[in-house]
């Protein structure tokens, strides 16, 4: 079993989650007493918001490619970012690591085109929305139609992410709200929407969306079983 490198805290909540998720499907698939070999490196989400506001990605991709020369150091065999917005900076940090990067949204897009879908809608923070570090991936790679919600509805799920989810607080009517951007991706064409913030899970499951959704953490932590299985 090869080592998974995990750059978190970005929420710790969500990290959590793919710790449990990578442990519950090694365990599914070896049986017996298995579970995930990994490497935590966790990062203060405060010090990270703080240069999100200010725009500041350099001073961010500095901390990253410590974090994950870190983790190489300490014997990971691969890096994961757990989380979408920081994978604005993927590319930086994979220039300066020896060992393979998975970046989220490449298993996303092929989870997405394993259900033969061509147009799907995106939700996560403003950065992953409105910046075209994600959208390129799943347009200009694999080809698909990217549906995202309007201005205000932007806003609304970038201030929810932040302000709620990334604080472990959990409110039905922010969850009323987020069904109802999901509907409106739909009445826009979306096949199936990507929750593309590893908190957003936290409050929306499939049960709630007419849509299928992509729950980028799992999908995300399930890639790293399989890399550190093959």
């Amino acid at each position: 079993m090869k080592t998974i490198g995990l750059i978190g805290g970005m929420s710790w909540e969500s990290s959590l989650d793919y710790y449990r998720i990578m442990n519950e499907t090694i365990a599914e698939q070896l049986g017996g007493l298995h579970s995930a070999k990994c490497i935590l490196y966790s990062l203060d989400f405060e010090e990270i918001g703080k240069l999100q506001n200010e725009g500041d990605w350099d001073a961010m991709a500095r901390i990253l490619i410590d974090a994950a020369k870190k983790l190489e150091t300490a014997g990971a065999d691969t890096v994961l970012i757990c989380t979408n917005t920081m994978h604005k900076l993927a590319n930086n940090v994979q220039d300066e690591i020896d060992i393979p990067l998975l970046h989220i949204a490449d298993v996303t897009a092929k989870s997405v085109q394993k259900k033969g879908f061509k147009k799907v809608g995106l939700l996560g923070t403003k950065f992953t929305m409105e910046d075209s570090f994600y959208t390129d991936i799943l347009t200009g790679k694999y080809g698909l139609e990217v549906v995202i919600p309007d201005d205000e509805e932007r806003q609304m799920v970038h201030d929810v992410i932040f302000n709620e989810l990334c604080v472990g607080q959990i409110k039905a009517s922010s969850k009323e709200k987020f069904i109802k951007v999901i509907d409106n991706l739909a009445k826009n064409g979306a096949q199936g929407v990507i929750l593309g913030c590893t908190e957003i899970p936290s409050l929306i499951k499939q049960e709630d969306s007419k849509l299928p959704v992509f729950d980028t953490t799992t999908i995300h932590a399930k890639a790293a079983v399989d890399f550190a299985l093959e």
